[in-house]
């Protein structure tokens, strides 16, 4: 399953345009995400993905969980947003 990273900075369009790639070869998508304002952008970028994927006749359903990730040497909680066909 692939692994997608958004930031605070992210665009949600940009995101939403690459979980609606995803979903369509894969059938599912993880999204990762620290902090609020990533999270903020995680989740347009979801709600703008499953716009583009309704047309099609397809829904999404969103499963998150934490996740404890190292990056520098320190210990972070992520949240991770598991993004997949239903």
């Amino acid at each position: 399953m692939k692994l997608l990273k958004v930031s605070s900075q992210s665009k949600p369009n940009l995101v939403a345009g690459a979980i609606a790639g995803i979903i369509r070869d894969e059938n599912k998508v993880q999204v990762q995400t620290i902090g609020a304002g990533a999270l903020n952008q995680a989740v347009k970028g979801i709600a703008i993905a499953r716009g583009y994927i309704a047309p099609t006749g397809q829904d999404i359903i969103c499963i998150p969980f934490f996740k404890d990730i190292e990056i520098n040497g320190e210990v972070r909680t992520a949240i991770v947003i598991t993004v997949e066909v239903r």
